[in-house]
């Protein structure tokens, strides 16, 4: 009994030391003396954005490590709702999606957290983040205070925001500041009251204490429409900018508090047909040390941008359509693949004016290997109907018109079949039309199997076709990625509108979603089955072979030289978009993860128009990010 009774006695006189403990850590603003307050002490953080989802998970820890060697005490996180929560209702938290391991990993290694957790988060993602599911409600206003909207994001955020509350500083982890929305400035619905319920909804789940925070350009119609009473305004601006100027209009929507750059543009994104871009190192130090010199918190953006495997690059729209490339690299402090660059150091040089950096050597670069080239077999087009009945149940066919689009059919990303007949013969080449601009994104059109050419949303809405009356008519449109930003991010996908042949409008449309990824999983696309060895031709046709195995699975990256646009899949795992002819990225990321040491490694390549003649891919021990390709 007497231990027992001690036991209770010592608890009860630590009771007031662990609250003591609890109570000293706080992260506040300190409105009088314009600075952030970290247990009571003047703070001033010093942060990179890295993205959890466009990172293996295997290399979380290697690319956090390097962030804290770099001098950095925090990072930036958004967190893509469409990645947790792909079909309405399932969520997912598990593997490359583990955001509270990953957050723990950062709470090891010694660095803080800004969370950006939405709903909309731009970052070149596919929709900005917004799950694709919500299109099928036609009339949905997004970022707004549409009642579907709402109720979509309250959902989400009941589930998000309890998970990330024990995460809080103040509630012992890593979490100092959470942004509500994301340059919301920039958006046309300025709708305050979508603001305000957002607003309602972090404190009911976050509490009163954390510090929740806008993002805005450096505008005023940006920051008028992106801030509200509340929500500590904060800017994001690059190296193009007057500091002063840009931190007096901040100043304006928030007279007192702490400055705070929370985009410090380091780089910039690629779209296909640009030019690789590069933002100048010298330019990024020296801003960089003025900012800090002012006493600003900074928030680099990216300091490492990653991949964005799959299907999940993000697009623009400003004149027309532009899809962002696979690769993330943004030419940001550390590479797509994660190694330190001379950007990185001289950011670090920068740093240590202004704090300690921690003692030890920067860890280094991951190995790279080259594997050299593989020969594929092509194994499958798409107008073999064994394919579409393996990979593809047909939705509702007979349509009158193809207005379906993907969120109809529940399929979200990838590619889809609209198929019919011509209606009449057609001896001489007859105009194939989109009249309403409604192929979303690029449709690859084939007359009884025989491939014709490609018609293309805004750019190429016309194409010839002949044949006979009865023939089968095979469309298959790929989705390129949804708007990330800007007023057109509601980006149906499939074909939008009719199709006219000549004077006649294209009628009874069978519509098959294509889940070609669970098509490559289950070793459907293989040489061997079916299909294997048969002879060239142009449009969409599937090839696979086998890297064979070295006893390493060291990064490498994959080059597909004479090939023209595609996808690639290296062991069931989607790496991404290739299109070498319209450039600049050469080369997709291939992390060892993803690569056996001891088997052989099962390579797939969908060709969405023409494989050269001798069918070889080739694993570089480095990237090619800035070729110029040909503008289309």
């Amino acid at each position: 009994m007497k231990p027992l009774i001690t036991f209770v006695l010592l608890s009860l006189c630590l009771l007031p030391i662990i609250f003591v403990l609890a109570d000293s850590r706080s992260f506040s603003i300190d409105y009088k003396n314009n600075c952030f307050r970290k247990d009571g002490k003047p703070f001033q953080y010093i942060s990179g954005s890295i993205h959890y989802s466009r990172i293996p998970r295997e290399y979380w820890k290697d690319r956090l490590l390097k962030m804290y060697m770099t001098g950095l005490n925090a990072i930036q996180v958004y967190v893509p709702w469409n990645f947790h929560e792909t079909l309405q209702g399932v969520f997912n938290f598990a593997g490359d999606r583990d955001l509270e391991y990953f957050l723990n990993l950062a709470n090891q290694t010694g660095l803080l957290v800004i969370l950006r957790p939405g709903p909309y988060i731009c970052a070149e993602w596919e929709m900005g983040g917004l799950p694709a599911w919500l299109l099928q409600k036609p009339n949905i206003i997004l970022r707004s205070a549409d009642t579907e909207y709402l109720k979509a994001t309250s959902v989400w955020f009941g589930v998000l925001l309890t998970k990330m509350r024990p995460w809080l500083y103040q509630n012992g982890g890593n979490i100092i500041s959470v942004q509500v929305e994301n340059e919301y400035g920039s958006y046309f619905a300025c709708d305050y009251n979508y603001m305000r319920h957002l607003h309602n909804l972090f404190r009911l789940f976050l509490g009163e204490d954390v510090i929740l925070f806008t993002t805005d350009g450096n505008t005023d119609k940006e920051m008028i429409c992106g801030t509200l009473e509340g929500l500590y305004a904060t800017i994001d601006f690059g190296t193009d900018t007057n500091i002063t100027a840009a931190f007096i209009r901040q100043r304006r929507f928030e007279p007192k508090g702490p400055l705070v750059n929370s985009e410090f543009y380091t780089g910039w994104l690629d779209h296909w047909g640009d030019k690789h871009a590069s933002v100048d190192t010298v330019k990024v130090s020296k801003m960089l040390g003025e900012m800090l010199s002012m006493g600003a918190s900074v928030n680099m953006y990216m300091f490492e941008g990653g991949t964005n495997f799959g299907y999940w690059n993000g697009a623009d729209h400003d004149t027309r359509f532009r899809s962002v490339v696979t690769s993330y690299d943004y030419n940001a402090p550390l590479s797509e693949a994660g190694d330190p660059t001379d950007k990185l150091l001289a950011i670090r040089d920068v740093i240590k004016n202004f704090r300690d950096i921690p003692v030890g050597p920067m860890p280094p670069a991951t190995p790279k290997f080259a594997y050299g080239f593989v020969t594929l077999q092509k194994v499958w087009t798409f107008h073999i109907a064994k394919l579409i009945c393996k990979i593809s149940c047909p939705y509702k066919p007979s349509y009158s018109v193809p207005i379906l689009c993907y969120v109809n059919c529940v399929q979200y990303y990838g590619s889809m079949l609209y198929r019919t007949t011509l209606p009449r013969n057609v001896p001489e080449p007859t105009p194939l039309i989109s009249p309403l601009n409604g192929i979303h994104d690029r449709a690859y059109v084939s007359v009884n199997g025989v491939y014709k050419g490609l018609m293309e949303r805004d750019t190429a809405l016309v194409m010839n076709v002949t044949g006979q009356q009865g023939d089968q008519l095979d469309i298959i449109v790929e989705n390129m990625g949804r708007v990330n930003f800007g007023s057109y991010i509601n980006d149906n996908k499939g074909l939008l509108g009719n199709l006219i042949l000549g004077n006649d409008v294209l009628t009874d449309w069978s519509i098959y979603p294509l889940d070609i990824d669970t098509a490559v999983a289950n070793g459907w696309l293989q040489a061997g089955h079916s299909g294997s060895g048969m002879e060239a031709g142009d449009g969409p046709m599937i090839y696979s072979g086998t890297l064979k195995p070295t006893g390493l699975a060291w990064d490498t990256f994959v080059k597909l030289n004479g090939w023209t646009k595609g996808q690639v899949w290296v062991n069931g795992v989607n790496l991404g978009r290739y299109w070498p002819q319209r450039g600049p990225q050469q080369t997709l990321y291939v992390p060892g993860p993803f690569l056996s040491a001891t088997q052989p490694n099962n390579i797939t390549v969908l060709e969405l128009e023409r494989a050269p003649s001798h069918r070889r891919i080739l694993f570089m021990d480095r990237p090619q990010l800035n070729s110029p390709g040909q503008k289309t």
